[in-house]
Protein backbone atom coordinates (compact mmCIF):
# COMPACT_ATOMS: atom_id res chain seq x y z
CA UNK A 1 0.00 0.00 0.00
CA UNK A 2 1.27 3.48 -0.86
CA UNK A 3 1.79 5.54 2.29
CA UNK A 4 0.29 9.02 2.49
CA UNK A 5 3.58 10.29 3.94
CA UNK A 6 4.91 10.37 0.39
CA UNK A 7 4.50 13.75 -1.27
CA UNK A 8 1.57 12.98 -3.52
CA UNK A 9 -0.95 15.81 -3.20
CA UNK A 10 -1.02 19.07 -5.14
CA UNK A 11 -3.24 21.65 -3.46
CA UNK A 12 -5.00 24.19 -5.69
CA UNK A 13 -6.44 27.35 -4.13
CA UNK A 14 -8.30 29.93 -6.25
CA UNK A 15 -7.98 33.37 -4.68
CA UNK A 16 -9.80 36.55 -5.67
CA UNK A 17 -9.40 39.43 -3.23
CA UNK A 18 -8.56 37.15 -0.30
CA UNK A 19 -6.21 39.35 1.73
CA UNK A 20 -8.14 38.49 4.90
CA UNK A 21 -7.82 34.72 4.46
CA UNK A 22 -4.92 33.77 2.22
CA UNK A 23 -2.09 33.61 4.75
CA UNK A 24 -4.16 31.54 7.17
CA UNK A 25 -5.04 28.84 4.63
CA UNK A 26 -1.52 28.60 3.19
CA UNK A 27 0.08 28.25 6.62
CA UNK A 28 -2.50 25.62 7.64
CA UNK A 29 -1.40 23.53 4.65
CA UNK A 30 2.34 24.21 4.66
CA UNK A 31 3.32 21.43 7.07
CA UNK A 32 0.74 18.81 6.13
CA UNK A 33 2.16 15.32 5.58
CA UNK A 34 1.66 14.09 2.01
CA UNK A 35 1.83 17.58 0.50
CA UNK A 36 3.75 17.97 -2.75
CA UNK A 37 2.98 21.61 -3.58
CA UNK A 38 0.56 24.45 -2.93
CA UNK A 39 -0.61 26.30 -6.02
CA UNK A 40 -2.45 29.56 -5.34
CA UNK A 41 -4.10 31.06 -8.41
CA UNK A 42 -4.51 34.80 -7.99
CA UNK A 43 -7.68 35.60 -9.92
CA UNK A 44 -7.15 39.27 -10.79
CA UNK A 45 -7.14 40.40 -7.17
CA UNK A 46 -7.20 44.14 -6.59
CA UNK A 47 -6.42 44.03 -2.85
CA UNK A 48 -3.22 42.91 -1.07
CA UNK A 49 -3.55 39.22 -2.00
CA UNK A 50 -0.60 39.26 -4.42
CA UNK A 51 1.62 41.14 -1.97
CA UNK A 52 0.85 38.69 0.83
CA UNK A 53 1.52 35.70 -1.42
CA UNK A 54 4.88 37.12 -2.48
CA UNK A 55 5.92 37.41 1.16
CA UNK A 56 4.68 33.90 1.95
CA UNK A 57 6.70 32.46 -0.95
CA UNK A 58 9.91 33.51 0.84
CA UNK A 59 8.98 31.34 3.84
CA UNK A 60 7.17 28.41 2.20
CA UNK A 61 9.20 26.75 -0.58
CA UNK A 62 6.31 24.51 -1.66
CA UNK A 63 4.16 27.53 -2.52
CA UNK A 64 3.72 28.33 -6.20
CA UNK A 65 1.87 31.45 -7.34
CA UNK A 66 -0.05 31.61 -10.61
CA UNK A 67 -1.98 34.58 -11.92
CA UNK A 68 -5.06 34.96 -14.09
CA UNK A 69 -4.62 37.91 -16.43
CA UNK A 70 -8.06 37.77 -18.07
CA UNK A 71 -11.20 35.65 -17.90
CA UNK A 72 -12.09 33.94 -21.20
CA UNK A 73 -15.66 34.12 -22.41
CA UNK A 74 -17.88 31.28 -21.20
CA UNK A 75 -15.95 30.66 -17.99
CA UNK A 76 -16.72 31.43 -14.39
CA UNK A 77 -13.85 32.96 -12.44
CA UNK A 78 -13.41 30.09 -10.01
CA UNK A 79 -13.51 27.31 -12.60
CA UNK A 80 -10.94 29.06 -14.78
CA UNK A 81 -8.64 29.62 -11.82
CA UNK A 82 -8.76 25.99 -10.66
CA UNK A 83 -8.23 24.68 -14.21
CA UNK A 84 -5.14 26.86 -14.44
CA UNK A 85 -3.93 25.45 -11.13
CA UNK A 86 -4.73 21.85 -12.02
CA UNK A 87 -2.88 22.21 -15.32
CA UNK A 88 0.28 23.23 -13.49
CA UNK A 89 -0.02 20.63 -10.71
CA UNK A 90 2.27 17.58 -10.63
CA UNK A 91 0.71 15.41 -7.90
CA UNK A 92 -1.25 12.21 -8.53
CA UNK A 93 -3.92 13.52 -6.14
CA UNK A 94 -5.40 17.02 -6.41
CA UNK A 95 -6.88 18.85 -3.45
CA UNK A 96 -9.13 21.76 -4.41
CA UNK A 97 -9.80 24.01 -1.45
CA UNK A 98 -10.97 27.57 -0.88
CA UNK A 99 -9.05 30.47 0.58
CA UNK A 100 -11.42 30.72 3.53
CA UNK A 101 -10.57 27.24 4.86
CA UNK A 102 -8.26 26.23 7.70
CA UNK A 103 -6.84 22.70 7.56
CA UNK A 104 -6.24 21.18 10.97
CA UNK A 105 -2.92 19.47 11.74
CA UNK A 106 -2.65 15.97 10.26
CA UNK A 107 -5.86 16.28 8.25
CA UNK A 108 -4.34 15.73 4.81
CA UNK A 109 -2.50 12.52 5.73
CA UNK A 110 -5.54 11.12 7.52
CA UNK A 111 -7.94 11.88 4.69
CA UNK A 112 -5.57 10.67 1.99
CA UNK A 113 -5.19 7.42 3.90
CA UNK A 114 -8.95 7.17 4.22
CA UNK A 115 -9.41 7.74 0.50
CA UNK A 116 -6.77 5.13 -0.35
CA UNK A 117 -8.11 2.53 2.06
CA UNK A 118 -11.67 3.08 0.86
CA UNK A 119 -10.69 3.05 -2.83
CA UNK A 120 -12.29 6.48 -3.21
CA UNK A 121 -11.84 8.47 -6.39
CA UNK A 122 -13.16 11.69 -4.88
CA UNK A 123 -13.36 12.54 -1.20
CA UNK A 124 -15.14 15.71 -0.16
CA UNK A 125 -15.97 17.31 3.18
CA UNK A 126 -18.59 19.64 4.48
CA UNK A 127 -16.22 21.70 6.68
CA UNK A 128 -16.94 22.87 10.17
CA UNK A 129 -18.29 26.41 10.18
CA UNK A 130 -16.98 29.30 12.27
CA UNK A 131 -19.95 31.47 13.25
CA UNK A 132 -18.91 34.68 14.99
CA UNK A 133 -21.86 37.04 14.52
CA UNK A 134 -25.59 36.72 15.21
CA UNK A 135 -26.42 36.43 11.52
CA UNK A 136 -23.87 33.65 11.01
CA UNK A 137 -25.14 31.79 14.08
CA UNK A 138 -28.70 32.13 12.77
CA UNK A 139 -28.33 31.29 9.08
CA UNK A 140 -25.19 29.21 8.44
CA UNK A 141 -26.13 26.23 10.67
CA UNK A 142 -29.67 26.18 9.26
CA UNK A 143 -28.35 26.10 5.70
CA UNK A 144 -26.08 23.15 6.41
CA UNK A 145 -28.82 21.20 8.17
CA UNK A 146 -30.98 21.72 5.06
CA UNK A 147 -28.15 20.68 2.76
CA UNK A 148 -27.56 17.52 4.78
CA UNK A 149 -31.17 16.54 4.09
CA UNK A 150 -30.87 17.35 0.37
CA UNK A 151 -27.52 15.58 -0.09
CA UNK A 152 -27.32 12.75 2.43
CA UNK A 153 -23.74 11.75 3.16
CA UNK A 154 -24.58 8.03 3.18
CA UNK A 155 -26.36 8.13 -0.19
CA UNK A 156 -23.68 10.23 -1.91
CA UNK A 157 -21.03 7.79 -0.67
CA UNK A 158 -23.00 4.71 -1.74
CA UNK A 159 -22.49 3.58 -5.38
CA UNK A 160 -26.01 2.10 -5.35
CA UNK A 161 -27.56 5.57 -5.11
CA UNK A 162 -27.46 8.13 -7.95
CA UNK A 163 -27.03 11.03 -5.50
CA UNK A 164 -23.80 12.94 -6.06
CA UNK A 165 -22.42 15.97 -4.27
CA UNK A 166 -19.20 17.63 -3.20
CA UNK A 167 -18.25 20.80 -1.37
CA UNK A 168 -15.74 22.97 -3.23
CA UNK A 169 -14.11 23.96 0.05
CA UNK A 170 -12.54 20.48 0.16
CA UNK A 171 -12.32 18.13 -2.83
CA UNK A 172 -9.55 15.51 -2.83
CA UNK A 173 -9.61 13.71 -6.18
CA UNK A 174 -7.41 11.27 -8.07
CA UNK A 175 -5.80 13.04 -11.00
CA UNK A 176 -6.55 10.15 -13.39
CA UNK A 177 -10.32 10.24 -12.99
CA UNK A 178 -10.35 14.04 -12.69
CA UNK A 179 -8.77 14.30 -16.13
CA UNK A 180 -10.94 11.51 -17.54
CA UNK A 181 -14.08 13.34 -16.39
CA UNK A 182 -13.01 16.51 -18.16
CA UNK A 183 -12.22 18.19 -14.86
CA UNK A 184 -13.37 21.72 -14.20
CA UNK A 185 -13.15 22.56 -17.88
CA UNK A 186 -16.18 20.31 -18.42
CA UNK A 187 -18.14 22.38 -15.87
CA UNK A 188 -16.61 25.76 -16.69
CA UNK A 189 -19.92 27.65 -16.72
CA UNK A 190 -21.53 25.83 -13.76
CA UNK A 191 -22.17 27.96 -10.69
CA UNK A 192 -22.23 24.76 -8.59
CA UNK A 193 -19.09 23.41 -10.19
CA UNK A 194 -18.35 21.17 -7.20
CA UNK A 195 -21.64 19.27 -7.41
CA UNK A 196 -21.42 18.98 -11.20
CA UNK A 197 -17.88 17.61 -11.02
CA UNK A 198 -18.99 14.99 -8.48
CA UNK A 199 -21.89 13.98 -10.74
CA UNK A 200 -19.59 13.51 -13.71
CA UNK A 201 -17.14 11.40 -11.72
CA UNK A 202 -19.88 9.22 -10.21
CA UNK A 203 -21.45 8.74 -13.65
CA UNK A 204 -18.10 7.31 -14.81
CA UNK A 205 -18.24 4.73 -12.04
CA UNK A 206 -15.96 6.66 -9.70
CA UNK A 207 -16.47 6.18 -5.99
CA UNK A 208 -17.41 9.25 -3.96
CA UNK A 209 -16.88 9.69 -0.23
CA UNK A 210 -18.72 12.65 1.30
CA UNK A 211 -18.30 13.37 5.01
CA UNK A 212 -19.07 15.95 7.69
CA UNK A 213 -15.64 17.45 8.17
CA UNK A 214 -15.51 19.63 11.28
CA UNK A 215 -12.74 17.47 12.76
CA UNK A 216 -10.44 18.13 9.78
CA UNK A 217 -11.29 21.47 8.19
CA UNK A 218 -12.95 24.66 9.37
CA UNK A 219 -14.05 27.78 7.54
CA UNK A 220 -15.64 31.14 7.99
CA UNK A 221 -17.44 31.54 4.70
CA UNK A 222 -18.50 35.18 4.82
CA UNK A 223 -17.14 38.34 6.40
CA UNK A 224 -20.33 40.42 6.14
CA UNK A 225 -24.09 39.99 5.99
CA UNK A 226 -24.15 41.35 2.43
CA UNK A 227 -21.51 38.87 1.29
CA UNK A 228 -23.49 36.04 2.87
CA UNK A 229 -26.66 37.21 1.16
CA UNK A 230 -24.91 37.27 -2.24
CA UNK A 231 -23.30 33.88 -1.70
CA UNK A 232 -26.43 31.97 -0.76
CA UNK A 233 -28.53 33.85 -3.34
CA UNK A 234 -26.09 32.49 -5.89
CA UNK A 235 -26.27 28.90 -4.69
CA UNK A 236 -29.54 28.00 -2.97
CA UNK A 237 -31.76 27.79 -6.05
CA UNK A 238 -29.28 25.46 -7.73
CA UNK A 239 -28.82 23.36 -4.60
CA UNK A 240 -32.56 22.72 -4.77
CA UNK A 241 -32.08 21.49 -8.32
CA UNK A 242 -33.78 24.53 -9.84
CA UNK A 243 -37.09 23.12 -8.59
CA UNK A 244 -39.42 26.07 -7.89
CA UNK A 245 -42.07 23.98 -6.13
CA UNK A 246 -39.56 22.21 -3.88
CA UNK A 247 -38.01 25.51 -2.90
CA UNK A 248 -41.33 27.24 -2.17
CA UNK A 249 -42.46 24.22 -0.16
CA UNK A 250 -39.29 24.46 1.90
CA UNK A 251 -39.89 28.17 2.54
CA UNK A 252 -43.46 27.43 3.62
CA UNK A 253 -42.23 24.67 5.94
CA UNK A 254 -39.64 26.95 7.53
CA UNK A 255 -42.05 29.77 8.20
CA UNK A 256 -45.00 27.63 9.27
CA UNK A 257 -43.12 25.20 11.52
CA UNK A 258 -40.12 27.16 12.77
CA UNK A 259 -41.23 30.79 12.82
CA UNK A 260 -45.01 30.94 13.20
CA UNK A 261 -45.37 28.82 16.39
CA UNK A 262 -42.90 30.93 18.36
CA UNK A 263 -44.36 34.16 17.03
CA UNK A 264 -47.88 33.00 17.88
CA UNK A 265 -46.71 31.92 21.35
CA UNK A 266 -45.36 35.41 22.06
CA UNK A 267 -48.60 37.02 20.84
CA UNK A 268 -50.75 34.71 22.94
CA UNK A 269 -48.60 35.29 26.04
CA UNK A 270 -49.02 39.03 25.53
CA UNK A 271 -52.77 38.52 25.16
CA UNK A 272 -52.92 36.45 28.35
CA UNK A 273 -50.92 39.10 30.21
CA UNK A 274 -52.99 42.13 29.23
CA UNK A 275 -56.44 40.69 28.57
CA UNK A 276 -56.64 37.94 31.21
CA UNK A 277 -57.59 35.48 28.47
CA UNK A 278 -59.39 32.25 29.25
CA UNK A 279 -58.15 28.71 29.62
CA UNK A 280 -58.46 27.98 25.90
CA UNK A 281 -55.98 30.70 24.98
CA UNK A 282 -53.58 29.59 27.71
CA UNK A 283 -53.82 25.99 26.43
CA UNK A 284 -53.03 27.17 22.90
CA UNK A 285 -50.01 29.06 24.20
CA UNK A 286 -48.72 26.02 26.10
CA UNK A 287 -49.24 23.81 23.03
CA UNK A 288 -47.30 26.20 20.81
CA UNK A 289 -44.53 26.39 23.40
CA UNK A 290 -44.23 22.59 23.44
CA UNK A 291 -44.20 22.48 19.62
CA UNK A 292 -41.47 25.12 19.49
CA UNK A 293 -39.38 23.25 22.06
CA UNK A 294 -39.74 20.00 20.13
CA UNK A 295 -38.63 21.65 16.88
CA UNK A 296 -35.70 23.29 18.64
CA UNK A 297 -34.63 20.02 20.23
CA UNK A 298 -34.76 18.22 16.88
CA UNK A 299 -32.78 21.05 15.25
CA UNK A 300 -30.17 20.88 18.02
CA UNK A 301 -29.67 17.16 17.39
CA UNK A 302 -29.19 17.82 13.67
CA UNK A 303 -26.64 20.52 14.44
CA UNK A 304 -24.65 18.22 16.73
CA UNK A 305 -24.48 15.54 14.02
CA UNK A 306 -22.82 18.09 11.72
CA UNK A 307 -20.30 19.25 14.31
CA UNK A 308 -22.07 22.47 15.30
CA UNK A 309 -22.62 23.60 18.87
CA UNK A 310 -26.14 22.39 19.68
CA UNK A 311 -26.86 25.61 21.60
CA UNK A 312 -27.05 27.39 18.22
CA UNK A 313 -30.57 25.95 18.10
CA UNK A 314 -31.52 28.99 20.20
CA UNK A 315 -31.24 31.03 16.99
CA UNK A 316 -33.72 28.79 15.19
CA UNK A 317 -36.67 31.21 14.68
CA UNK A 318 -34.62 34.07 13.26
CA UNK A 319 -32.51 31.62 11.25
CA UNK A 320 -35.60 30.07 9.70
CA UNK A 321 -37.04 33.49 8.88
CA UNK A 322 -33.81 34.66 7.22
CA UNK A 323 -33.24 31.39 5.36
CA UNK A 324 -36.74 31.57 3.92
CA UNK A 325 -36.05 35.12 2.74
CA UNK A 326 -32.73 34.00 1.24
CA UNK A 327 -34.46 31.20 -0.65
CA UNK A 328 -36.98 33.63 -2.13
CA UNK A 329 -34.12 35.97 -3.03
CA UNK A 330 -32.28 33.13 -4.77
CA UNK A 331 -35.45 32.09 -6.61
CA UNK A 332 -35.97 35.64 -7.80
CA UNK A 333 -32.35 36.04 -8.93
CA UNK A 334 -32.38 32.86 -10.98
CA UNK A 335 -35.93 32.96 -12.30
CA UNK A 336 -36.80 36.65 -12.61
CA UNK A 337 -33.68 38.81 -12.84
CA UNK A 338 -31.65 36.21 -14.76
CA UNK A 339 -28.42 37.37 -13.15
CA UNK A 340 -26.40 36.81 -10.00
CA UNK A 341 -23.37 38.68 -8.67
CA UNK A 342 -20.31 37.28 -6.93
CA UNK A 343 -16.84 38.68 -6.22
CA UNK A 344 -17.50 41.75 -8.36
CA UNK A 345 -18.59 39.77 -11.41
CA UNK A 346 -22.05 39.30 -12.88
CA UNK A 347 -23.12 35.92 -14.24
CA UNK A 348 -26.20 35.15 -16.31
CA UNK A 349 -28.43 32.38 -14.98
CA UNK A 350 -30.30 29.81 -17.05
CA UNK A 351 -33.59 30.00 -15.23
CA UNK A 352 -35.02 33.28 -16.50
CA UNK A 353 -38.54 32.95 -17.83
Amino acid sequence: MTLPSQQRVSVVIPARNEEVNIARVVWSLANQVGLKEILVVDDQSTDRTAEILTALKLEIPLLRILRVESLPEGWLGKTYAVVKGAGAATGDWLLFTDADTVHLDGSLAELLQRAEDGHADLLSLSPGQETLTWWEKSVIPFVFVKLASLFRFEEVSDPRFPAAAANGQYILVRREIYERSGGHEAVKSAILEDVELARRIKSLGGKLVFLPGAQWVRTRMYQSFGEMWQGWTKNLYLLYGGNDFKMLASVASLWLLDVLPELAFVVLCFWVAIARAGAEIMLMAVSLFILALARQWDYGRALARLGFDATLANYQPIGAALLGALMLGSLRAHRASGSIQWKGRHYATKGKG
